[in-house]
């Protein structure tokens, strides 16, 4: 059932001071004075041109120092935004600490400078690290609050979870909850309504603050949102407690977040409160409110201004006279003076710490000791079946891995499992895996690929070890900002301080026969070319086993791509290697020894090369096949000693010819080895178009046995 709720204070039964003392009220004021005061000396420092960004949190300091003063430091997770400066002050992050993040500092707690200021973080508060994105915050919160409950169920994993590195700054409490926040704008994203969504029908204990200033940028909120009421809109979300409030006053701010809170510690469901703020300065130093503010409206703003009231209450209420309030302001301006005195001379980066943290320092999945033997038993499994089987053991292993996406559960209606077999995802995949290990461990989601993304993001970030599934590449889109700016950069945006090392599975490929536009994509390209991320994509069911295991053993987020033409053929099965085999990544396989031609390949391809090498071997001319199974990183070691055997190469690929994978590759051998070619590089790939549907146009599209038999026989003709 909706709660359905509208907080004002003149409704509620409550003392005017809301039940808090003198030095409580003062607290709150100085505060308030801090966060404005440290916002105009980043302002000033800018035109003087010592730091090289400022965005303000003017106008929002009541509703977040009075969420502050609620909030538990280390207990619970934050998810703030940019105008959080109060909030974060409130929890104890310093005024040095904001001001290092202005100057880009060395010992910026939240970035080491490598993002702009105010973006929040401090691994001490679990205040997690936030990017410039607007609204992806709100499914990693999901993400972290589904942390929350899972341990509150799973003890042994957070156990896990705490051994792991960084595990020694992950903690649970019994009532511990998951804050995120954002102004009016960011709740035009989709991920906020696909968090409302999950975090609604899971009743998770997540406390929105949306600090509605009425503009996003230039863009007022009646053109930002229908209606020009967020709260209005998300009132018949079930399981949620909605509340207003005038943010400009903290008393009233703070009875109408503490009704919330209390809602969402009683683990009732979420809560959001819609607190109306101002925006007395422009959106940042790039921006110029006077372009589409009238004058009367900023007249309006200023005398909505939270200082300024707040402080002739705290007067006509006998808690300070003038003379204590200008001796807290001196004492606050004096503090704010040292402490920018101190960030202006805080060392700043070294230029080669850039390399630093773009993947895990404490665990190298390229290292040797992911080099196991196999031990061989039971009967042949196809590429499909290796996956379902090497998740079963390594959940038994780790209480920590989840495993999710569409369709990936054997059946979201438990009581059904009496009497159907279960679904287990479109491939089968996952099939068996609910059933063994109970449904808050594998489960569907809503068909919303960042959502699945950023909850995995969220769930790592907290110490799980989440197994997401995007069910077609082709349909990864969605997620592309949650991947590209979110996943793979968190742990080098916050210097190393949080980590993200999520396995995504992705159904990738053609050669489906009927597959068409949105069935049969590649693209590995585009993910190889995200630093921090790693890709890989097996060919056999062995590479499956042994890649997929070091990808959930590894500490880095990493891309796991499935062939789905591969998932059922007869010629890559294998039997099953022990719950122990793993394979290192940027270690490539030698499919086939040759000395004439070299074939550098990976995925689907890699069949159709083998069938070529032998179709020339029966010619005389003798292949050697590199299978280089992990794209990023990739093995150059054995491109290198291939190419320098037989100085001829062809790189196959089934990505589109231009800007593909095999581009990479190509343009490196002829950078380095071009003294050992014979001839030049040959590039075999798809057309420069989409996939067809009929079969003739697929053979046309794709690259085929011919097309890699008549590169070889080009090359040696050279």
């Amino acid at each position: 059932m909706a709660v359905q709720t509208r907080v004002k204070v003149a409704k509620l039964e409550a003392p005017r001071h809301q039940g808090l003392d003198r030095e409580t009220l003062i607290r709150i004021y100085r505060t308030m004075y801090l966060s404005r005061r440290l916002d105009d000396r980043e302002i000033q420092l800018k035109r003087q041109n010592k730091i090289y960004f400022q965005i303000s949190s003017a106008g929002h300091e009541a509703v977040t120092t009075a969420a502050g003063l609620l909030l538990r430091p280390g207990v619970d997770w934050l998810y703030p935004y940019y105008r959080d400066r109060a909030l974060c002050l409130t929890l104890g992050v310093t005024p040095l600490e904001t001001l290092l993040q202005a100057v880009g500092a060395k010992d910026d707690p939240s970035s080491g400078g490598r993002q702009m200021p105010s973006h929040w973080g401090h691994q001490k508060f679990n205040i997690v690290s936030k990017s410039s994105c607007t609204g992806t915050q709100f499914v990693q919160a999901v993400g972290a609050a589904e942390a929350t409950l899972y341990y509150g169920h799973h003890p042994k994993a957070l156990t896990q979870a705490q051994k792991a590195p960084l595990g020694e700054s992950l903690d649970h409490d019994p009532e511990e909850i998951v804050y995120v926040s954002s102004g009016d704008g960011a709740t035009s994203e989709g991920e906020f309504w696909e968090s409302l969504n999950a975090a609604c029908a899971k009743k998770l204990p997540l406390f929105y603050l949306i600090e509605d200033n009425a503009y996003a940028i230039s863009v007022p909120v009646e053109v930002q949102t229908a209606g020009g009421s967020i709260s209005k809109l998300v009132r018949n979300f079930p399981n949620l407690h909605v509340a207003e409030c005038d943010g400009t006053d903290p008393l009233e701010s703070y009875a109408v977040c503490k009704e919330a809170i209390r809602y969402v510690r009683e683990r009732r469901g979420p809560a959001l409160v819609h607190a109306h703020v101002t925006r007395p300065y422009s959106h940042s130093l790039s921006d110029d409110e006077k372009l589409y503010k009238t004058p009367e409206e900023r007249e309006g703003e200023a005398r909505r201004d939270p200082l300024s009231k707040f402080s002739l209450f705290l007067i006509r209420e006998g808690v300070m006279d003038q003379k204590e309030i200008e001796a807290l302001e001196a004492e606050v301006d004096r503090e704010v003076r040292e402490a920018a005195d101190q960030a202006l001379a805080a060392a700043p980066p070294e230029a080669s710490s850039v390399y630093q943290n773009v993947y895990s320092p404490d665990i190298d999945p390229t290292a040797p000791v992911f080099a196991a033997e196999p031990k061989f038993h039971g009967g042949p499994k196809t590429m499909v079946e290796m996956v379902a089987a090497t998740l079963q053991d390594e959940m038994a292993r780790d209480e920590r891995i989840t495993v999710f996406g569409e369709d990936v559960a054997d059946a979201s209606r438990e009581e059904n499992l009496r009497d159907v077999k279960g679904k287990g995802g479109v491939f089968k995949a996952t099939a068996g895996l609910q059933r063994k290990y109970g449904a808050d461990r594998v489960f569907n989601t809503p068909l919303a690929e960042a959502s699945i993304v950023g909850r995995a993001i969220g769930m790592a970030t907290r110490g799980m070890k989440p197994v997401g599934e995007i069910q077609f590449f082709d349909y990864i889109w969605p997620a592309m900002m949650q991947i590209r700016d979110e996943l793979c950069v968190m742990r080098w945006r916050s210097d190393g301080k949080f980590k993200s090392p999520v396995v995504l599975r992705v159904a990738i490929g053609g050669y489906l026969t009927g597959g068409a536009v949105y069935h049969s994509q590649s693209g590995e390209s585009i993910f190889t070319h995200c630093p921090g991320l790693r890709v890989v994509m097996p060919s056999t069911a062995l590479d499956v086993a042994g890649l997929l295991r070091t990808a959930i053993r590894c500490d880095d987020p990493v891309m796991f791509l499935e062939h789905k033409h591969l998932y059922r053929q007869p010629y890559n099965r294998s039997e099953y290697p022990g719950p122990d085999y793993t394979v290192p990544f940027g270690k490539a396989r030698v499919v086939k020894e040759g000395s004439q031609v070299s074939i550098i390949t990976y995925g689907a391809v890699v069949h159709r090369a083998e069938v070529a090498a032998a179709a020339l071997e029966r010619n005389g001319i003798s292949v050697e096949i590199i299978d280089l199974r992990s794209l990023s990183p990739y093995d150059w070691e054995a491109i290198a000693a291939s190419v320098c055997k037989t100085h001829r190469v062809v790189v196959a690929y089934e990505d589109m010819m231009s800007w593909g994978y095999g581009a990479e590759i190509a343009a490196r051998i002829a950078e380095e080895l071009f003294e050992e070619l014979d001839a030049p590089v040959k590039r075999v790939a798809a057309t420069d178009t989409f996939c067809g549907y009929h079969p003739k146009l697929e053979d046309a599209i794709l690259p085929q046995t011919d097309d890699i038999t008549a590169a070889v026989v080009k090359l040696l003709e050279y």
